[in-house]
């Protein structure tokens, strides 16, 4: 006498199973990228919506009082491009690689990685999500100070439109930055601590002249991914733009954008399984 395993009897539970199993699976299928990306960049908008205004105003102030305090040493040429160029550059830095690294960084010291590990989105749509939505709020401020200082300084306004280039590009190469430290760091003081020093660096190497740095620093500036966003901006001041070497800087920016986020989004990966 043989014995016929349950599993395979028409009626069984077990059989029945196979095929529910089958259609959860259809049910559930992996959210594509673009769809999962828009959805996180809406959330984190309205999210961070009510802070707005007071990051718009601080980062747009300090990018302000900085040029003011360089008209007194700073009187026009090519030292006033760089410091337009670096102040304007400097509102993206501080929202999309100070504010983001804070944000990545407390988000993993309290538990908020595990919510979105649970949700059916790639890991790159989160990173990309809210760096896009922090970045979203630095364009109103990068055109003001960019108009502040090109009254400041008597500088042509006519090429201002390449903001819409610089903005974007450098926003993505710091915002990767800006996650990449918040993720990798160990405790969101420390997340902090290295957002700030960041954003130091993009106001001491961006804004201050190249041709009073020492060699070394200038090195340093050269590693720094908002310089090449600078340079960018700062070449379309002059009376014969010089575009081979925009798009060049602007190319850069976008190299280091990729690379950054492709960082951030490992990092991200990584902190979501521990």
């Amino acid at each position: 006498m043989s014995v016929v395993p349950a599993e395979v009897l028409p009626g069984s539970a077990l059989a029945a199973d196979e095929p529910s199993r089958a259609a959860m699976a259809e049910l559930g299928p992996r959210a594509r990228l673009w769809p999962s990306l828009c959805a996180v960049y809406r959330a984190q908008l309205s999210r961070a919506r009510v802070a707005r205004i007071p990051l718009l105003f601080v980062a747009t102030f300090q990018s302000v009082g900085i040029m003011i305090l360089m008209r007194g040493v700073v009187d026009g040429g090519a030292e006033a491009r760089t410091v337009v160029a670096g102040s304007s550059v400097l509102v993206v830095a501080f929202v999309a690689l100070n504010l983001l690294a804070q944000y990545f960084g407390q988000l993993r010291a309290s538990g908020g990685l595990d919510h979105y590990a649970t949700l059916p989105v790639p890991p790159a749509a989160v990173v990309l999500g809210a760096a896009g939505a922090y970045a979203s709020f630095t364009v109103p401020g990068t055109v003001v100070t960019a108009l502040f200082g090109s009254a400041l300084f008597g500088l042509p306004v006519a090429q201002l439109w390449v903001l819409a280039a610089v903005i974007p590009l450098a926003g993505a190469a710091l915002a990767g930055l800006g996650a990449a430290l918040g993720l990798l760091a160990p405790r969101p003081e420390l997340a902090t601590l290295l957002g700030q020093l960041g954003m130091s660096a993009a106001l001491l190497l961006g804004v201050l002249p190249a041709d009073r740095m020492p060699e070394a620093v200038r090195f340093a500036r050269d590693l720094l991914p908002s310089t090449y966003g600078v340079e960018a901006f700062a070449r379309t001041f002059g009376a014969r733009p010089e575009w081979a070497l925009v798009l060049r800087d602007l190319a850069v920016c976008a190299a280091v954008g990729v690379v950054s986020l492709a960082v951030a989004t490992w990092a991200y990966r990584r902190a979501a399984v521990r």
